[in-house]
C-alpha cells in the first residue's frame, strides 16, 4: 500500500538529524567541513572543472611550478590522485566516479560531487551536537576543529599560506581553491535544536578537544583517521542511547526531569554518566574469536541493543506525529508556542495527557480515515490485511494510527536504521565496535578493534592541567577499565547490569577473566602496555606521547618512536 507523503514523513531533527542510511565517514567529514566553514550552514558551489581524475591531472600539469616531476610521470600522477587523493565510488567498475577528495583538509568539501558524496544528515547532526554542548565546550571544540582542518589557508586573503607545514596531498588540494566559488546556503535557514541527550554532546566536545591536543605530535593523516573513528564512535553511542531514551520519554509522556539537569559530566573522567538512568552498557569481545563463551556474551549484548530498534521506530513515529499535531493546534489557535519559539520533544509528548484527548482523537481520527480510504476504497473486504488487523484491535484513534504506520513502514525503517548503526559502529572494518560473520542471519557481537582502542587510549592517558592545557600520565589497568566503563559504557571484565545481564555465572566469570587477558595482550600489541613485574599495581598503560606538566616532551614510548 502506497502511503501519502504526510503519513510517510519520519525525520524529526529534534530527535536526530540523520536520514537513517548507510554512512561513509569520509563523506560525513567532507560535508561537516562545509558547515564548519559556514557556521552551521551547508554550502552552495559553482565549479569551473568537472570532478574527474583527468581534470585534476590536467590542472596539475598546467602548473609545473607547483610540484617537481609531475609532468614526467603522468601515469603515476593519475594513479596517485585516484588512490591517495580521492574517495572513489564503484572503484574498478564502468560507473566509477569521484565522490570527493579524501578529507585531509577543510576545503575538500569544495571538490565533492554531491550526487556521490551524501552524508544523510550526519554532518549536520555532528555540528549541532557540538554546538549544543554546555559551558561553551562545544564552541571551543568547533574552533579547534576549524583551526586543525583549515590549516594552510589565510582567511584574510582567501589564499593558501606558506607558513603551514602540510603534506603533499593537502598542498595539492589547496592549489585548486580558486577553481571553485563557494558561499553559505542560507535559503532554507538553519535547523538547530538542543541535543536530546546534552550529556552526550558534552562528552563528544570534551573528547574532540582531548584528541586534538595531540595535533602537534601526530602526523596529520593519522589524526584525520583518529577523528573519523572518534566521531563515528560518538554518533553510534548517541543513537544507541536514543534507542533507550526515546521510548522511555514517550512512556512518561514528557521530558525526564533528570535530563533537565543532566548528570553526565565529562569533567569527571571516571564517572561522567553520574546517575543517568539512560546510560548504556556494551559488553565487548576483545579477542574477537567467534564461537567462544565470550563471543556468545558479546552477541547477547549486541542483540539487546539492536532489539531496541523496533520500539525506537514506534516512539519516533509517535513523537513525529505529535509534533505535527502540535503544529495543527497552534495553527487553529488552540495551543501557544513556547517562549523559546519551538516545541521540544518533551513538550510535544505532553500532548499525550488526558486533557488533550478530544482534540488528539479528532486529529488522528482523520488520519486513520484517510489511511483506510487509501487502502480500501469503499469495501471493508478490500482493506489491506495489516490495516484491517489494526482496526480490529479496538484502540483509540492515535494508537490506531500509530500501529498502522508501524505495520506499514516499521520494517522499512528498522532495516535502514540497522544499516546506519552498523556503518557508524564500523562493522567489520578498522575501528569497529561490532562484528558479524559474512553469513546470512549471523549474529552480531560487540568487539574492540585496535584502531578504536588506540584512539580511546590516547584520550584516556590525558590529564587536565599543565602548560599546554593537558599532560599525559600512566594508568593502571583497573583504572583504564573503569575509564572505559564509566565514560563510554564499554564493559570488558564485568557484565553490564540492566542491559541484558544479571549476576554472572561461573562460566561467565571465566570468560570475563579470559577477556581481560586478551585486553592486556591487545594493549601490548598497540604499544601502550608496560609490565614491570607480576605485581598488579605495576601493570600500567603508558602514554605513547609523553607530555609533562610543564609542557616538556622528553620522548615517547618505544612503540611510538620520538614524539
Amino acid at each position: 500500500m502506497a502511503l501519502s507523503k504526510r503519513d510517510r514523513e519520519f525525520r524529526l531533527p529534534k530527535i536526530s538529524y540523520l536520514d537513517f542510511k548507510q554512512l561513509e565517514m569520509d563523506r560525513v567529514l567532507t560535508a561537516f567541513f562545509a558547515r564548519l566553514a559556514h557556521n552551521g550552514f551547508p554550502s552552495r558551489l559553482r565549479r569551473k572543472a568537472q570532478l574527474t581524475t583527468e581534470a585534476f591531472v590536467e590542472e596539475f600539469l598546467e602548473h609545473p611550478e607547483w610540484f617537481t616531476g609531475f609532468g614526467s610521470h603522468q601515469d603515476i600522477l593519475a594513479r596517485w590522485i585516484e588512490t591517495h587523493l580521492m574517495d572513489v565510488v564503484n572503484r574498478g567498475k564502468p560507473n566509477q566516479a569521484i565522490a570527493a577528495p579524501r578529507p585531509l583538509h577543510g576545503f575538500t568539501y569544495r571538490f565533492r560531487n554531491p550526487k556521490h558524496s551524501r552524508d544523510y544528515g550526519a554532518a549536520q547532526h555532528l555540528y549541532e551536537l557540538l554546538y549544543g554542548a554546555r559551558s561553551g565546550q562545544g564552541q571551543k571544540a568547533l574552533e579547534h576543529l576549524d583551526h586543525f582542518f583549515f590549516q594552510g589557508h589565510d582567511k584574510v586573503t582567501g589564499r593558501s599560506s606558506d607558513s603551514a607545514n602540510l603534506d603533499v596531498e593537502t598542498q595539492a588540494l589547496l592549489r585548486l581553491l580558486d577553481q571553485v566559488d563557494d558561499a553559505a546556503d542560507t535559503r532554507s535557514g538553519r535547523e538547530s535544536y538542543p541535543p536530546l541527550c546534552v550529556g552526550a554532546a558534552d562528552l563528544l566536545a570534551e573528547d574532540v578537544m582531548r584528541l586534538l591536543f595531540y595535533q602537534r605530535f601526530i602526523p596529520r593523516s593519522v589524526m584525520v583517521d583518529y577523528l573519523k573513528v572518534l566521531l563515528a564512535f560518538h554518533l553510534a553511542l548517541y543513537h544507541l542511547r536514543l534507542f533507550k531514551l526515546l521510548p522511555a520519554l514517550v512512556k512518561r509522556k514528557g521530558a525526564d526531569p533528570t535530563c533537565a539537569a543532566c548528570p553526565m559530566n565529562p569533567k569527571s573522567p571516571n564517572d561522567p554518566h553520574g546517575d543517568c538512568p539512560h546510560r548504556v552498557g556494551l559488553l565487548l569481545d576483545v579477542a574477537g574469536q567467534p564461537g567462544t563463551d565470550m563471543a556468545a556474551l558479546a552477541e547477547r549484548s549486541a542483540d539487546v541493543h539492536y532489539r531496541r530498534i523496533p520500539p525506537f521506530v514506534k516512539a519516533y513515529f509517535a513523537t513525529k506525529k505529535l509534533d505535527e499535531f502540535a503544529a495543527d493546534l497552534v495553527r487553529r489557535g488552540k495551543l501557544t508556542k513556547p517562549a523559546h519559539g519551538d516545541f521540544a520533544v518533551g513538550d510535544v509528548l505532553q500532548l499525550l495527557e488526558p486533557m488533550h484527548k478530544a482534540e488528539r482523537e479528532k486529529f488522528f481520527g482523520q488520519r486513520v480515515y484517510g489511511l483506510i480510504q487509501d487502502s480500501s476504497g469503499a469495501k471493508d473486504a478490500d482493506l489491506d490485511p495489516e490495516i484491517k488487523a489494526v482496526t480490529e484491535m479496538g484502540l483509540g484513534e492515535f494508537d490506531t494510527y500509530l500501529e498502522m504506520l508501524v505495520a506499514l513502514r516499521g520494517r522499512f525503517h528498522r532495516q535502514y536504521i540497522t544499516e546506519c548503526i552498523d556503518s557508524l559502529l564500523m562493522k567489520n572494518r578498522p575501528g569497529s565496535l561490532v562484528a558479524q560473520p559474512r553469513v546470512k542471519n549471523a549474529p552480531r557481537r560487540f568487539v574492540l578493534e585496535s584502531r578504536l582502542l588506540e584512539v580511546l587510549l590516547q584520550i584516556a592517558v590525558l590529564r587536565p592541567g599543565g602548560a599546554l592545557g593537558y599532560h599525559t600520565g600512566e594508568l593502571r589497568i583497573d583504572e583504564l577499565l573503569t575509564f572505559l566503563r564509566e565514560r563510554y559504557g564499554l564493559y570488558i571484565d564485568r557484565l553490564p547490569r540492566g542491559d541484558g545481564f544479571q549476576a554472572p555465572s561461573i562460566a561467565d566469570r571465566r570468560a570475563l577473566r579470559e577477556n581481560l587477558e586478551a585486553f592486556t595482550s591487545r594493549l601490548r600489541e598497540v604499544g601502550f602496555y608496560q609490565d614491570l613485574s607480576d605485581a598488579y599495581v605495576t601493570q600500567t598503560v603508558t602514554p605513547r606521547y609523553r607530555i609533562d606538566f610543564d609542557g616538556a616532551v622528553p620522548g615517547a614510548s618505544a612503540e611510538g618512536g620520538k614524539a
